[in-house]
This record gives structure tokens, sequence and C-alpha cells, in this order.
């Protein structure tokens, strides 16, 4: 009988006892430009030279990042943007894209269609495992992961799969805004290395939770994890989802408020994977990761923090970005549960 093994990826990124709570709060707005400058580069110098962590190998484009890129970017709901390091080096979305897709889809579909085929639970385990599958006789638990992601690309509306993909395409250009460009490279080495997804598809089939081909399924979920963004690009993508859907810099509405909403507390219970509890509880903001070495976090109404360094942990969460993004979201007042006793 299959059961659940303990969880194999502790925390280990304890908390710094020594800081003040002085500026932890979590309602209000961000503090001033000045301020919020002078952190972001702090930050940046602080971890910079952090050498723990390995670049992912088992996609091989990715294995020939250079480990010592690093770039931190603050986006607010005003559309100000704040940024540190390597802002401008693009890398491949991989899973950070299930959140964006996600809000797609629910918005196409509705929320509770989706919460009903995708499921919005933890699974407790890796991003790929077939187990949380066998496990939940057959259905998918959240789509952070890649079987709820591979279940939820394969109802992205379209009469066509190039249709799906504009609809993908598109959209998460809209959050970003600007057209993101594909990383042929990285779409290619994956396409060779996708076996495991490809057999997640199938399992998924076999039960019933995937109607089409699972092969054009999986092709079309590696193509939307090989888009290039940077940091300013990821960090204005997550302020949408902070200013109720609405891009702050271009002012076009992406999604509904209550789309942004129920995206922001999936993410915030699965976006880290088996993490997903340790990650709440020391940064205490919604956040997805992909093991190109980029996250993404979220502080509702404030504005969104993108990370960038290839050094991943066991789990596939960048090291100099969760050590990074705890930092300044303590340190900018980001942390939702922080607060302040009334006088």
């Amino acid at each position: 009988m299959l059961s659940r093994p303990e969880n194999p990826v502790p925390f280990p990124y304890a908390r710094d006892h020594g800081q003040s709570d002085s500026d932890s709060i979590s309602t209000g707005s961000l503090p001033e430009a000045a301020i919020v400058e002078r952190m972001m580069q702090k930050t940046y110098d602080m971890y910079a030279d952090l050498s723990d962590g390995a670049v992912a190998s088992y996609i091989p484009r990715l294995a020939e990042a250079d480990p010592r890129w690093f770039g931190l970017t603050l986006a607010s709901t005003t559309g100000s943007t704040f940024s540190s390091g390597d802002s401008q080096q693009e890398f491949s979305i991989q899973s950070i894209a299930k959140a964006f897709v996600y809000a797609l889809v629910c918005e196409a579909l509705g929320q509770d269609e989706m919460r009903e085929q995708i499921g919005v639970n933890n699974t407790g385990l890796p991003f790929n495992s077939v187990m949380a599958i066998e496990l939940n006789a057959g259905h998918t638990m959240n789509p952070m992961v890649n079987a709820g992601a591979l279940a939820t690309t394969s109802l992205v509306p379209g009469a066509t799969w190039e249709e799906k993909w504009e609809r993908i395409h598109t959209g998460l250009s809209n959050f970003a805004g600007r057209e993101l460009a594909l990383d042929d490279d990285v779409y290619a080495s994956e396409m060779e290395t996708n076996l495991r997804n490809l057999s997640i598809a199938r399992l998924l089939q076999s039960y019933g939770h995937i109607a089409v081909d699972p092969a054009r399924v999986t092709e079309l979920y590696t193509r939307l994890c090989s888009l290039r963004v940077t940091t300013e690009d990821l960090a204005i993508m997550g302020a949408t989802l902070a200013n109720g859907g609405v891009q702050p810099v271009t002012g076009v509405p992406v999604v509904s408020a209550s789309v942004s909403r129920d995206v922001l507390s999936v993410m915030a219970t699965t976006g880290m994977y088996e993490a997903s509890g340790d990650w709440l509880y020391e940064i205490g903001m919604p956040g997805k990761s992909g093991v190109a070495g980029g996250i993404v976090t979220i502080a509702p109404g404030k504005g969104s923090l993108a990370t960038f360094s290839p050094p991943v942990d066991k789990a596939g969460n960048s090291v100099r970005g969760i050590h990074a993004t705890r930092h300044l979201s303590h340190k900018l007042g980001l942390n939702l549960f922080s607060s302040i006793p009334r006088t």
C-alpha cells in the first residue's frame, strides 16, 4: 500500500531573530522610494556571494547558467520598479508560469470549475510526483505542481493547439506588459528530457482527467515554460495580481480581482511545493518558484518582489532568492501576517 513519506526537504533558512519588528507590518503601503532602493541594494550585497545550492542540471540547457547571476526587482501597484544586480538578465520562466496560466484559465472557465477540476490543496510531495496522483485516486491536487499544471494546460480554450498557445502567449505577455519571447534552446532541451511529464499526462488521461492528446498537452506546457523573462518582467506580472488583475504600468485589466485573489490563495499554500508551509511561516507571502532560479512573491495591494539566481535547493527553489525574499519581506513590511499592536 502506498503511503505518504515524511517531508524530505526541510526549510533550512532560519530567520534572523535579531532583526527588529518595528518595520514589519502588513497594512499600509510600501516605504518611500529611497528606503526601498537602499534596502534592495543592501540585500543584493548581503547575498551576492552566497554559494549554497546547485544549478539545475536535469534540463541540459539550464545547466549552462552562470551560478553568479543574481537579480532583484520590486514592482509596486503604482507601476514603480526598484532593481539591483542582474535584473535585465533573461531566463526561462519555467514553473512560475503555472500561476499565471492558471489565472488565465480561471478567468475563462471560472474559479469554481477550476477548483473542482484541478484542486487547491498541497500534495506534500515533490513537484513532479506520480505518487501524488495515485494517492488521490487519479485526481490532481493543485495547479502549482506538474500534474495540476498539465491538467490546467489541457483546459486552455482554443479550437486548435496554435490558438491555445496564442491565448497563453498573449495572456502572459499582457501580465508582463511586453511580448515575451520563446527560448528555443531551452524548449528543445526540455522536449528531449520531458518523458516524466509525458508519463504524468498519460496517467491523468487514463483516469479521465485529461480529455485531449497528452503528448500535445505536454508539448504546450513545455513551450509555455520556455518563455524568457527578467526579474523586472516577473515583478510586474506579480504586481498585476497584487493590483486586482490590472497591469500597473499599462493599466490593462488582465484578469478579474476575484481571480487574482483566488490565485494568490493557491500560491500561498502550494506555490513552493512541499516547502510551502515553511515558506508561508517564514516569509508570509504567496510565492512561486521556477527551477531556472526565479521566484516571484506578491504582497496584495502593495506590489511584487521577483528574484533570480540559478543555484537551487533540493526542492528546486533558488537559495539566494529565498534568503533575499525573506530579508526584504521583513524589512519592507511585506509579510501578510505581520502587525504591530494598536496603542
